[in-house]
């Protein structure tokens, strides 16, 4: 049997880093812009995050933020304080769910058509905020998409590489390159903020935010894994484990509430990381970024072609949605369409809770018909 490697650094490896950019631009700006956010705090933590995580796991495993902290945050303008805080709570709640092992809990609970439901609505969601984007230039967007279907497997011209070129050829084309600022060093700068904060955001968007984490940063994250590294399983308390400590870690230095997801693996994986040296290189690009450039980072972001990414999210979005075909023709289909609706309809906490309720109702007829003959 071949050996797989534990770090690979390669053009592939270097597009499957970009393979998540699509949901980070759009929070990292809002964070920066609204929020107020240290972007060199922000950049270099993650990067430092995604280099850590790296180096532990050996796979590549994607570093993202907390979507509805993140939406909530922006949504009602927080302070960069009450963003630290937040992430700060999550981090002691992750810990907690670790060390009690809640989350092995609740995976054993979980049945495979819950988790295929979860994910193929993440999939969903990312076809569709990706039309959105890619409707910003249709020319632009068929052009992204092409090059997707043709450079994916390419080891010379992987496609997220060539998209990331052309994004920064059509800002320069347009003259948008042109008011950033020059590089300079930016260190990141100490943070402080207070345990009512803690508990307020916790309130605020926090509780909120587990359900989510727990379907589709933990247990979808650890199924996704051992679909693609069959051999190389990663369990959800060592998921619980990186989140939480992560999360109480970085914000010390201006880090963002971070989770892991199976929507960023997804993408990862599609646009070539197969080791640890993805997040790696991840990493590296945005310290890089966060040190040297983080005075234009944000208006970077913003001018980037949204069509491009819009390009880069529907593949993974078809690429997430492809796994409920491994669901069994029969029963099975009812709780991953009822997750699936659930999930489309309100949102992921309440289709996997809707998903599970179906399965076991379902199991528990079935034991009562079996009973009766």
């Amino acid at each position: 049997m071949m050996k797989i490697k534990s770090f690979e650094f390669n053009l592939r490896e270097l597009a499957g880093a970009m393979g998540d950019f699509g949901t980070l631009f759009p929070l990292a700006i809002g964070y920066i812009y609204v929020c107020g956010l240290n972007p060199s705090g922000f950049l270099v933590m993650m990067g430092l995050a995604n280099i850590v995580t790296g180096i532990v796991y050996r796979l590549p495993m994607p570093i993202e933020p907390m979507k509805v902290l993140a939406i909530v945050a922006i949504a009602q303008h927080w302070t960069p304080s009450m963003v630290y805080a937040s992430g700060f709570g999550m981090g002691l709640v992750w810990i907690l769910f670790a060390a009690t092992d809640l989350v092995g809990r609740l995976e054993k609970w979980t049945p495979p058509s819950v988790i295929r439901g979860i994910q193929a609505a993440l999939g969903v969601m990312l076809a569709i905020e990706a039309i959105k984007l890619l409707s910003t230039g249709w020319i632009l967007a068929l052009v992204s998409l092409l090059i997707v279907l043709a450079l994916r497997e390419s080891r010379h011209a992987p496609a997220a590489v060539v998209l990331m070129a052309l994004g920064i050829a059509v800002m320069f084309a347009k003259g948008q390159l042109r008011h950033i600022a020059a590089p300079g060093l930016t260190l990141p700068t100490l943070t402080a903020f207070t345990p009512r904060e803690v508990w307020d955001t916790l309130l605020l968007a926090g509780f909120a935010q587990i359900p989510l984490t727990v379907t589709n940063a933990t247990i979808a994250t650890a199924a996704l894994l051992s679909t693609y590294w069959p051999d190389r399983p990663v369990s959800v308390r060592m998921l619980s484990w990186s989140q939480g400590m992560m999360n109480t870690i970085v914000p010390v230095l201006g880090g963002m509430p971070m989770c892991h997801g199976a929507g960023g693996l997804a993408g990862q994986y599609y646009f070539g990381a197969r080791t640890g040296g993805a997040n790696i290189l991840e990493g590296i690009i945005e310290i890089f970024l966060g040190l040297f450039l983080s005075v234009s980072i944000a208006g970077l972001f913003s001018v980037f072609p949204g069509a491009i990414i819009g390009a880069m999210m529907f593949m993974v979005g078809i690429e997430l949605m492809k796994f409920a075909k491994d669901v069994r023709v029969g029963k099975d289909l009812i709780p991953l369409g009822i997750t699936l609706g659930v999930s489309l309809g309100s949102n992921m906490a309440c289709g996997f809770l809707a998903g599970l309720a179906s399965h076991y109702l379902m199991s528990t007829a079935q034991r009562k018909r079996a009973d009766r003959r």
